[in-house]
């Protein structure tokens, strides 16, 4: 766990970077941070989609995945708790719920916080999410400029579900074969290019609600492994 400890740490530090900028960079240099980081973010979900062998298995997981975040209505109520929140602690920021959503899902979705995780879980290894750490803490300084507080609250489901796989692994890791952490990054890819597609405003995607795919993925390469495209 000391690994998603200085991730935290990271995030917290790069939060507090950006917003320290927030209010003295002209509006023009946060609209070109956040083309970038919607064009890098679209690349590497595409990058890592390609990494599956199981294409049926990825379209029916993110298939029924969206069906079930749908009737759960997750992006709504993640959007009521980022709501609470922002009253809560008297946030005046509007897009605090966005910032904290978009943060979350660039930091929790893609193959270096499964893989890393995992390592961590199984081996000790904390060297990757050492390097998601240095990723996630520059990137946490241009959404923060743009999305303000949200970003830095984003650390606390972080912890929840990075926290969560390396716990997981180390109890049931060895059990993971490798081919399923794959699929589990690529379908993460498919949710990566929806929110970079968001975040360049292209199309409002609600891509909180397609989360469970990460979990029906699992399901459909336990069940029937043997079918691929």
């Amino acid at each position: 766990m000391i690994g998603t400890f200085v991730n935290i740490v990271a995030i917290i530090i790069g939060s507090s970077i950006g917003l320290f900028l927030n209010k003295r960079l002209p509006e023009r240099f946060i609209a070109i941070f956040f083309q970038v980081i919607g064009i890098f973010t679209i690349f590497l979900g595409i990058s890592m989609a390609l990494e599956s062998t199981h294409i049926l298995h990825m379209i029916v997981a993110l298939i029924t995945g969206s069906v079930i975040g749908e009737a759960l209505k997750i992006q709504i109520g993640f959007e009521k708790l980022g709501n609470y929140l922002r009253r809560r602690f008297k946030i005046r920021n509007e897009k605090f719920t966005e910032g904290l959503i978009t943060a979350f899902l660039l930091y929790c979705v893609g193959s270096l916080t499964i893989v890393g995780a995992l390592e961590a879980g199984l081996r000790g290894d904390e060297e990757l999410i050492y390097i998601k750490s240095i990723m996630d803490g520059v990137s946490s300084i241009a959404l923060a400029s743009g999305l303000g507080l949200g970003v830095a609250f984003s650390v606390f489901p972080l912890l929840i579900f990075q926290g969560g796989i390396t716990l997981l692994a180390s109890v049931f890791g060895e059990f993971i074969p490798q081919v399923m952490i794959v699929e589990i990054s690529a379908v993460g890819g498919i949710l990566l290019i929806g929110m970079g597609i968001s975040i360049l405003d292209i199309k409002k995607i609600n891509v909180m609600n397609m989360l469970p795919a990460l979990i029906t993925i699992i399901l459909l390469m336990w069940l029937i492994p043997e079918i691929n495209l």
